[in-house]
C-alpha cells in the first residue's frame, strides 16, 4: 500500500444517533470489512495509506448522511500504544478471521480425502465450489493482513497445497465406488503393522482405537505418505489411505467399514460410529451434540503433537475414554 506521507495511523473518530440501530451496523460493518481495528469506544485505527485516507473521507460522508458526526486524523505514533503493539492487535484480529476459515479447510480437506479413496465420488465438484468459496473469502482477509502475519503466512501454504490437491479432483465425476467393505476374520489379523497416512485426524484415530482394541490387540502403526504405498512389505495393513485394504466403502468411513468387514458386535460401537462418521463425512446424516467438543480436543491433539506416533496414541485414548463413558 502506498503512504500517504511519513505518517503512520489513521484515527478515526465518529458518532451517529442510536436509531436507527441499522446506521451503526453499517459503518461497523464497512470499518471491519476495510480491516480497521476498533482502538477504544468509537475510535478505529488504519495504517495510513491513500487508499485508506480515500476510505475515511467516503465513510465520513456517509456518517454526515446520517445526521452523524465524524473526523479522522493523521498521526505518526499514538503516545500510549507503542507501533509493535499497533501491529500485534491487528495480527491477533486477523488470526481469529483465519482460523475461521482454517476451520473450514479443515473440513474441506477431509472431504477431499473421502473423494480420493473412492468414496462420495459424485461431491468433486461440490467440494471444489466450496473451496473456491473459502478461497474468495481467504483472498479477502488477506488483502487487509497489512503486516503479513505469520497465521496469514502458514495458512496460505495449507491454501496451496488443498489448490493443487483440488485440481486432481476436478474434470468428469468420478463413480463411486459399488463394491462392499472387504469381509475378514479377526484372528487372520494378529500382530499385524497397520500403515495409514500421516497427521492422523478423526477417522485415523478412531480406526487405529477399534484396531488394537477390538481387531489386533498387538497392531504396530505406521506412517507413510500416499505415494509410498507401494514399497510397503507383505505383512503391512493399509487403511484409511487411498487404494488401502480397509478404507472408505461408498457413504462408510473408515472406521465404519472396519466394524462391517470384522463383523464387530460390541453394542456401543454404531454411537462411536455416528460420532466419527459425522466427524469424518461431514454429510449431514448423523446429528450428535457431541461432535463438536469432541472435534476440538482432537484438533487440539493434532496441533500439539509433535510426532504422528504421539497423536494417534493421544487420540486413541480419548476414544477409550469416551467408549468408557458410554458403558
Amino acid at each position: 500500500m502506498a503512504s500517504t506521507s511519513r505518517e503512520k495511523w489513521l484515527l478515526f473518530f465518529y458518532t451517529v444517533p442510536s436509531k436507527p440501530v441499522s446506521n451503526r451496523m453499517k459503518i461497523w460493518r464497512k470499518l471491519s470489512q476495510a480491516g480497521a481495528f476498533q482502538l477504544k469506544g468509537a475510535v478505529y485505527i488504519l495504517p495510513a495509506t491513500d487508499e485508506h485516507v480515500e476510505f475515511f473521507q467516503w465513510l465520513i460522508s456517509e456518517v454526515t448522511s446520517m445526521s452523524g458526526d465524524g473526523v479522522f486524523v493523521r498521526v505518526t505514533r499514538v503516545e500510549t500504544v507503542s507501533d509493535a503493539d499497533i501491529m500485534e492487535l491487528f495480527n491477533r484480529q486477523r488470526a481469529v478471521e483465519y482460523r475461521r476459515i482454517e476451520k473450514q479447510l479443515e473440513d474441506l480437506d477431509r472431504r477431499a480425502s473421502s473423494i480420493r479413496k473412492g468414496a462420495d465420488g459424485q461431491g468433486s465438484k461440490k467440494v471444489s465450489e466450496q473451496f473456491q468459496k473459502l478461497l474468495k473469502e481467504y483472498d479477502g482477509v488477506k488483502k487487509i493482513d497489512f503486516f503479513s502475519s505469520k497465521t496469514g503466512e502458514t495458512l496460505k501454504k495449507r491454501i496451496r497445497a488443498l489448490e493443487a490437491e483440488m485440481k486432481t479432483l476436478t474434470g468428469p465425476e468420478t463413480k463411486a465406488r459399488s463394491i462392499e467393505a472387504p469381509h475378514r476374520r479377526v484372528e487372520d489379523y494378529s500382530g499385524r503393522t497397520w500403515t495409514t497416512r500421516k497427521r492422523p485426524f478423526v477417522d485415523r484415530m478412531a480406526s487405529a482405537w477399534l484396531i488394537k482394541r477390538f481387531i489386533d490387540d498387538k497392531a504396530v502403526f505406521l506412517f507413510i505418505d500416499e505415494q509410498d504405498m507401494q514399497a510397503l512389505g507383505e505383512d503391512a495393513v493399509t487403511f484409511d489411505i487411498r487404494g488401502g485394504e480397509f478404507t472408505h466403502v461408498g457413504d462408510l468411513c473408515t472406521f465404519e467399514a472396519l466394524i462391517k468387514s470384522f463383523s464387530l458386535k460390541a453394542k456401543l460401537l454404531p454411537k462411536i460410529a455416528e460420532i466419527v462418521h459425522e466427524l469424518d463425512m461431514k454429510d449431514g446424516k448423523y446429528e450428535n451434540p457431541e461432535t463438536a467438543g469432541l472435534e476440538e480436543i482432537l484438533a487440539g491433539i493434532r496441533k500439539t503433537a509433535k510426532e504422528d506416533a504421539e497423536a494417534l496414541e493421544k487420540g486413541m485414548a480419548v476414544f477409550d475414554m469416551l467408549y468408557a463413558s458410554k458403558t
